[in-house]
């Protein structure tokens, strides 16, 4: 990587540094802060639209210092979907949107890159069947693809730092996936991760634990969209290798959000009714302090990006093997905390009757 694109780096992360101070204080100008309630975990009124800072510090970074290493077409693309997602979350953190109304912006933001940016999904090649091309369904997988992201990572965000770190390692192992493994013929996206990434490692200080700010949906959101697109730049002919990689490395995020639905489902509510039962929710009420909860799930995160890294390195067998040890463990845990529910265990039930049967025997 040339030294010029490490200073621009190093300089985008001070500019978000620097920038978030002021954003803290137009927050509260503007009424975009965090008032505490049941659902809150603040004790005191919290700034929101600290993702504004990300996005400025990302944009100037992109626009200016690495303007030479960036496509017109797709800087200026991706740049429109941005806006969107930006101005939709920042009219959420002052007026709080309804769901729909969010589902709304999300698909105006994906709808622009898909025809402008030219992110979108083409073909996919699954082991053992062949490449499918998607025809008509292209347009409607890739705005799936983008609102489910967006919206995981929004829903992790529920902790000081939680979604700007869990983003951080996830982003990382992205940029480096595509730069080493997956040979990415425009080395432009890896660079534009890691412009992302120091805009946010600039911001972190401020929204740990304890947090002067929060992301907010303002924040949430644009990571959670450059996450999808950035991802989807790596999956325009797919498979079953490149598919993969960005579910693991989402790990935490993905796990939380399809969960929650399941956990909704069960209990007879709907999918957007918010509850307080997530996994930042079930690690504290078994004890875990605030910074210890965002801690774990750092771990667990880069626990995912490690395993992230193991497939581009695997056959087409060890990844699937890989993945079924994955799946089997991560029900494991899930069922261990009770992110479903306390009595919705099927998995360790099942392996307590095994157990049970194979020492009655012996003893026998």
């Amino acid at each position: 990587m040339k030294f010029e694109i490490i200073v621009s780096l190093f300089a985008t992360m001070i500019i978000s540094a620097v920038l978030t101070p002021f954003v803290r204080r137009f927050a509260f100008k503007i009424g975009a802060v965090d008032k505490p309630n049941q659902r809150r975990v603040n004790k005191i009124p919290m700034p929101t639209l600290g993702g504004l800072a990300i996005f400025i510090a990302f944009t100037f970074s992109t626009m200016f210092l690495l303007r030479n290493q960036m496509p017109t077409q797709q800087l200026w693309g991706l740049f429109g979907g941005e806006c969107i997602i930006v101005a939709e979350g920042m009219i959420d953190d002052v007026y709080e949107l309804k769901p729909h109304q969010k589902v709304i912006g999300q698909l105006l933001a994906a709808v622009e890159v898909y025809f402008v940016a030219e992110v979108r999904m083409r073909y996919l090649t699954l082991p053992f069947i062949g490449t499918w091309h998607l025809g008509l369904l292209a347009l409607p997988i890739t705005l799936l693809w983008i609102v489910a992201i967006i919206n995981a990572i929004n829903l992790i965000d529920g902790l000081d730092g939680l979604a700007t770190g869990v983003s951080i390692i996830a982003l990382t192992t992205t940029g480096i996936t595509g730069l080493f493994f997956l040979n990415l013929a425009n080395t432009w996206v890896a660079i534009m991760i890691f412009a992302l990434v120091a805009a946010m490692v600039g911001f972190l200080p401020y929204n740990f634990f304890p947090a002067r700010i929060y992301l907010g949906d303002t924040g949430a959101q644009f990571i959670g969209f450059m996450i999808a697109c950035f991802s989807l730049y790596g999956l325009k002919n797919v498979t079953f290798i490149s598919v993969i990689i960005p579910v693991i490395i989402l790990g935490v995020p993905i796990t939380d959000t399809v969960y929650a639905m399941i956990r909704r489902i069960l209990n007879r509510q709907p999918i957007s009714h918010a509850d307080k039962h997530h996994l930042h929710h079930r690690l504290m009420q078994l004890g875990l302090t605030h910074r210890q909860t965002v801690l774990v799930i750092y771990g667990i995160a880069l626990i995912f990006s490690f395993i992230a890294l193991l497939y581009p390195l695997s056959t087409i067998w060890g990844s699937v093997l890989l993945t079924i040890a994955i799946l089997i463990g991560l029900e494991l845990f899930v069922e261990a905390i009770g992110l479903v529910g306390s009595n919705r265990q099927p998995l360790l039930h099942w392996i307590k009757r095994i157990v049970k049967q194979f020492t009655s025997k012996t003893s026998d």
